[in-house]
């Protein structure tokens, strides 16, 4: 399992090595020792699913304030996904820069998205199933976001992102200058 960092402090992609015969593979998706040393301590105490019939679809950018602030671990299930997160913490050196990684079913690549950190997806498929685990559970009241497209942060989106696509939600949410100053590097 290889655990790859980015130029922003904070996500994490973990690659798993597969082991192969006639039969198909195994691999290890997680090790809580190793992604321990790279993302520190967590817990996760809910799992998430969602089904994504079509090719564009975008969900996103979403976070959750503190109390309930959320890291979320993420993988693609079935299909592939344009994965991205946002560094929406004020006092950072990186805030409103952001990454983005290809997940595939096929690769079982995972995410990993810290608190203070937007996320959002693209589907590159049809049928695009998308799991993750959360380090705290939905709170309707800390749920927030920023939008999608918003040109101060710049997200280089696949050629099928669909805004047609986007909940009710997502197509009015903030820009990242109108959003409060919700995490810090600190947090």
């Amino acid at each position: 399992m290889e655990l790859r960092t980015f130029g922003i402090s904070g996500p994490v992609e973990i690659v798993p090595r597969k082991l192969g015969d006639e039969r198909g593979y195994f691999t290890e998706l997680f090790r809580e020792d190793r992604f321990s040393q790279v993302a520190g301590s967590v817990e996760f105490v809910q799992e998430n699913q969602s089904l994504s019939a079509k090719v564009g679809t975008i969900r996103g950018l979403h976070f959750q304030t503190h109390p309930a602030g959320q890291g979320k671990l993420v993988r693609c299930v079935q299909g592939a996904i344009f994965d991205v997160a946002v560094d929406i913490r004020h006092d950072s050196p990186t805030f409103g820069q952001w990454i983005g990684v290809e997940l595939t079913a096929q690769d079982c690549n995972q995410l990993w998205v810290p608190v203070g950190f937007a996320h959002g997806f693209c589907t590159l498929v049809p049928d695009t199933i998308v799991a993750y685990k959360v380090t705290n559970y939905y709170s309707p009241e800390n749920d927030k976001g920023c939008l999608w497209n918003d040109p101060a942060i710049g997200v280089t989106w696949p050629s099928v992102a669909d805004g047609e696509t986007l909940s009710g939600k997502d197509k009015v949410q903030p820009l990242l200058a109108d959003l409060p100053q919700y995490f810090s590097v600190k947090d």
